[in-house]
């Protein structure tokens, strides 16, 4: 019998972008269980709620038998010794994320070294997008819909109200 594996997709994904999906997409391919976890950080104010976001990324990800997205508070070691997971999956956009990412691993293995951080490197098409960027652009009416998904697109006029 094999076991299955584990992984945790951690963020804040305020807003999903087309960049953290296609992440989500390739971690599927490779583990047998993802989980989306949206942090809940007390310190920011995001546009949208974390049920929002749990909502949004589960509407965009239904398409992935795998996928759970979650919330969760505190330590993300934590959340991911609950669910016994056997990696955590960070996104690289550019050589500027690099050293921050070090940090977070090297406490989190500091914290559990059974569970390891892997990185995926962002496809090129999506290296530039933060979900900063797609706010900034979508709160003036920008093109966004190369960059999320229709559902996210949609939501963000909303809370924009853009047309």
């Amino acid at each position: 019998m094999t076991e299955n594996k584990i992984a945790v997709v951690p963020g804040s994904f305020d807003p999903i972008t087309y960049g953290h999906l296609d992440i989500i997409e390739r971690a599927c391919k490779i583990f047998d269980k993802v989980y989306v976890s949206v942090l809940r950080n007390s310190s920011k104010k995001g546009l949208f709620s974390p049920e929002e976001r749990i909502e949004l990324i589960s509407g965009v990800t239904k398409h992935l038998d795998n996928v759970e997205v979650v919330q969760f508070d505190g330590l993300l070691i934590d959340f991911c010794q609950q669910v016994e997971a056997d990696a955590i999956i960070r996104g690289l956009r550019a050589v500027s994320d690099f050293e921050y990412e070090m940090q977070l691993t090297s406490m989190n293995r500091k914290l559990d070294s059974q569970i390891e951080t892997m990185y995926i490197m962002t496809n090129n098409n999506y290296s530039f997008i933060s979900s900063s960027i797609v706010k900034e652009v979508a709160k003036y009416g920008g093109k966004i819909e190369d960059i999320v998904p229709p559902l996210i697109e949609d939501a963000l006029k909303e809370k924009f109200k853009v047309q």
